[in-house]
């Protein structure tokens, strides 16, 4: 039971120098806030009046870092624990929660994908996932690198009959014909209503095992299954299990062998090159590679080491869906104790070591991840590098005063002049920035008008004056599309930024005031730059208009039914978010719908389990 005090942040809080002599002398978490009360930084303590009055020591010698922690520092609030124990865990809790600007930080687990199991359906699908948020999936990652996951993915498929259709499946239940995975030996189709739950559980085991790295074991499951099929005289079923066998051998042989115990263990080597740091990981199952990842934490300069491991270890094993028993490090952590504690809870009151071996086969183990997460950072920093040489180009060409730091990109998309949406995405630093993105329906504007529809997206753009203007501002088009978007800014009291305008047709490009459109080399690093800002507007501007025409073809498939009109298919929409909610709804759902009655909920489950495959 955790309890706070001396919470701040509002209009009237005491003096920050009364806030220090009121500070407890148990153990808890602190946190500085700035002017505004945004939370800048989260700590622990074992003794939090000592640990929270060290920041503000007149004479004694303070770095960079701390001095400008200091210098923000308005207002603090405390919460005090059973333990130091205790602190430790509600301090990871509230830095995901505040993302507190002066302490190290990984992306968020909302970036890093997992693969996860739907246990609670009849017939689990293997499917994506963003966030651990299902009681009733089961997960393993997270993965750092969205295009294994899809190779990963996309190998189960190919090796495993898992199906991959999203329709609500019962055992012994027909729904329709099987699809083309069916005829090519890819699914088991449980769509026929002919396969049991319990032998499409066998399969789902068996992935299991291959995520896990359990090859071992699941080619003693393989083999076992197919003698029993071929006892049973089902040589169909004997010939599938055979083949992925087979498989399963082959991937075996391309994995490294890096230990010769066997064991499963994880290696985590922290590196650093002029301020940039990287995490790299590898999984190794059976004393064989299974993955190399490398993480990438958001930190301030002068960072120590053993505080960016202790946050990485925290980060990801706090998402993990398998922690083995031993990891070895380089460096070790801070608060290697609190850290072990912590792991026991995590992996159900079983020990991890955490140590880093000084020689023999575990030692070279551990200098290998060392090398190959440098030449990833160094990678990394090259593509820095064309980054910024595509930004500098890109000044120079288009005569900019100073490198666009911040480019917007906007395009316009309709359906047959319907459905018109316009879309705005913001780079930073020469790399998408997807929390800058925005999406607009278009309201006001006539049909079929993309002139009219840009300047109504850039009007609704300016209202908000809390986002910064651009440094440069492109629309995809040619001359219509850039005057429309000067004439928005000549309207305004808002300074224009510098406007582009990238054709597809030739990818010409046009400027205010110029007659002739500038033609650039194919290889040219600014005109690349131009053409990612662009594709990406027209990505998310076309994703948008065909969602909004799914929508309102279901919204017409729904109207259909006896009873439903506009008003309640709009309901039902919203209720339950699109076709696969609808699909899974019973009646009772249905008709707690409001607007709904029960004799129009017991028509819709009707139409949509007669229609709806």
């Amino acid at each position: 039971m955790t309890q706070e005090k001396g919470e701040t942040g509002g209009h009237g809080d005491p003096p920050l120098q009364d806030q220090l002599k009121g500070l407890s002398r148990r153990p808890g978490v602190y946190l500085f806030r700035d002017k505004g009360g945004t939370v800048i930084y989260v700590g622990k303590a074992q003794d939090l009046r000592q640990r929270v009055r060290s920041y503000f020591q007149q004479g004694t010698p303070a770095s960079p870092r701390l001095q400008s922690l200091r210098s923000k520092i308005h207002s603090l609030s405390t919460i005090v624990t059973d333990s130091e124990e205790e602190a430790f865990i509600l301090e990871s809790n509230l830095i995901k929660e505040h993302a507190p600007r002066f302490n190290v930080q990984f992306k968020d687990d909302k970036h890093y994908p997992y693969l996860c199991f739907t246990m609670g359906e009849d017939f689990p699908r293997l499917e994506v996932a963003r966030r651990l948020t299902a009681k009733d999936c089961r997960y393993f990652g997270p993965y750092s690198n969205a295009g294994a996951l899809r190779e990963t993915l996309r190998l189960i498929k190919k090796i495993f009959p898992l199906r991959s259709c999203r329709q609500p499946l019962r055992e012994g239940k027909l729904r329709g014909r099987p699809c083309l995975n069916f005829q090519i030996k890819r699914c088991l189709a449980p769509c026929r209503g002919e396969l049991s739950s319990r032998d499409y559980a066998a399969v789902v085991q068996q992935v299991c095992l291959f995520l896990e790295g359990r090859q071992r074991t699941l080619l003693r499951k393989i083999e076992g299954a197919m003698k029993e099929a071929a006892d049973s005289l089902h040589f169909e079923k004997a010939a599938r299990l055979r083949d992925q066998h087979a498989s399963v051998i082959k991937i075996m042989e391309r994995q490294k062998v890096l230990s010769a115990d066997g064991r499963d263990r994880d290696v985590i080597a922290l590196e650093t090159s002029d301020q940039a740091w990287v995490v790299g990981l590898f999984r190794v199952r059976g004393g064989k590679l299974l993955a190399a990842e490398y993480f990438i934490p958001s930190i301030t300069a002068e960072a120590d080491g053993a505080e960016i491991m202790k946050e990485f270890l925290r980060h990801y094993y706090g998402r993990a869906s398998f922690i083995p028993g031993e990891l070895l490090l380089s460096p070790l952590p801070a608060e290697q104790e609190l850290l072990e504690q912590w792991f026991r809870k995590q992996n159900n009151n079983k020990r991890v070591k955490l140590y880093q071996p000084r020689r023999g086969e575990k030692k070279a183990l551990l200098e290998l991840v060392q090398k190959n997460a440098l030449l990833h950072l160094r990678q990394l920093e090259e593509r820095r590098e064309r980054e910024q040489d595509a930004l500098s180009a890109l000044a120079g060409v288009l005569h900019l005063p100073l490198t666009p730091r911040r480019i917007e990109g906007y395009d316009i998309s309709h359906f047959a002049g319907r459905e018109t949406v316009g879309s705005m995405v913001v780079f930073h630093e020469g790399k998408p920035w997807k929390e800058g993105y925005r999406r607009f329906i278009i309201r006001e504007s006539p049909p079929a008008d993309d002139y009219a529809a840009l300047a109504e997206v850039l009007q609704r753009r300016l209202l908000n004056e809390e986002i910064p203007l651009p440094d440069l501002l492109l629309v995809d088009g040619g001359r219509g599309q850039l005057s429309a978007a000067a004439a928005v800014f000549a309207a305004t009291a808002r300074p224009a930024p510098a406007l582009v305008a990238l054709a597809k047709e030739h990818e010409q490009i046009f400027l205010p005031g110029s007659t002739l459109p500038l033609t650039l080399p194919p290889n040219h690093p600014g005109l690349k730059l131009l053409q990612q800002v662009r594709d990406e507007a027209h990505r998310l501007a076309i994703t948008h208009s065909r969602g909004k025409q799914a929508r309102r073809s279901l919204s017409s498939m729904l109207t259909a039914v006896p009873g439903i009109g506009p008003a309640r298919s709009k309901a039902l929409l919203q209720h339950f978010g699109g076709l696969e909610g609808l699909r899974t709804a019973t009646p009772a759902e249905l008709a707690a719908v409001p607007g709904m009655t029960k004799t129009v909920a017991a028509a819709l489950y009707a139409y949509l389990q007669d229609n709806v495959l």
